[in-house]
């Protein structure tokens, strides 16, 4: 193989090493936005169960008030009923009675409901408690094992440009200005085999004298489609 493709093979190298710990480096404040949104979503759900615990525990308090105010004015009704001679104005309390007597056994009732309720969002609450805990203890670890990769992909990354520096700058200036002319050009690789008279870069099939040519490895050729430099696979 010409030994200057084989240097350039080594720069590239290098180059998509680099580029694959770039794009790596680049998703991990995606990857952390992920896991705090988890957390987030974890603890709103958390907060949204124990916000419905507590308007249950309003929702019943309130209904004790209320119950109370009407028993306090049947207590009320029952001795205005003591005090009148009159059989309209008692027939009329005993009327306010029985409403309020009504709907304190409504109330009842919906306290009842509320105390079921309240028996489960309890054991909701808890074991929603323990899963948030979980979750987060979880998140924790992942986001830990995230910085710890970051870390070593930033240190990997410096160790790769460093080492391409060093390699590029074996090669012979013309030469490496080439391979990153067509290398910035086509965002992915500048030299590619030619397999079976096809490039392995735009796949096409090369020119007889380009072939010869490739075959020969007396010098840099590029492919006449796509501008990549070829190399013969042995």
């Amino acid at each position: 193989m010409n030994p200057l493709i084989e240097q350039l093979l080594v720069v590239q190298d290098r180059d998509q090493r680099i580029k694959a710990h770039q794009a790596q480096d680049k998703a991990v404040p995606t990857e952390r936005a992920a896991m705090e949104s988890k957390r987030a979503s974890v603890k709103a759900a958390f907060e949204a169960l124990r916000e419905k615990a507590k308007h249950n525990e309003v929702e019943r308090r309130k209904l004790e008030v209320e119950a109370g105010v009407k028993r306090d004015s049947i207590a009320r009704y029952r001795t205005q009923q003591m005090q009148t001679r009159k059989n309209e104005e008692f027939q009329a309390l005993l009327h306010e009675i029985q409403g309020a007597e009504t709907e304190i056994r409504a109330i009842e009732d919906r306290e009842l409901d509320l105390m079921e309720e309240a028996e489960k969002l309890g054991a909701e609450v808890k074991a929603g408690e323990a899963d948030m805990k979980q979750a987060n203890e979880s998140i924790a670890r992942q986001l830990k094992d995230l910085d710890e990769k970051a870390a070593n992909l930033t240190k990997r990354l410096a160790e790769l440009v460093a080492e391409r520096g060093t390699l590029a700058g074996a090669v012979d200036p013309d030469t490496l200005s080439l391979y990153e002319r067509i290398l910035r050009s086509k965002g992915d690789v500048a030299i590619v085999p030619l397999e079976h008279e096809i490039c392995q870069g735009c796949h096409m099939k090369a020119p007889g004298t380009t072939v010869s040519l490739v075959r020969a490895q007396e010098e840099l050729i590029q492919c006449p489609n796509c501008g990549r430099v070829l190399y013969r696979v042995i």
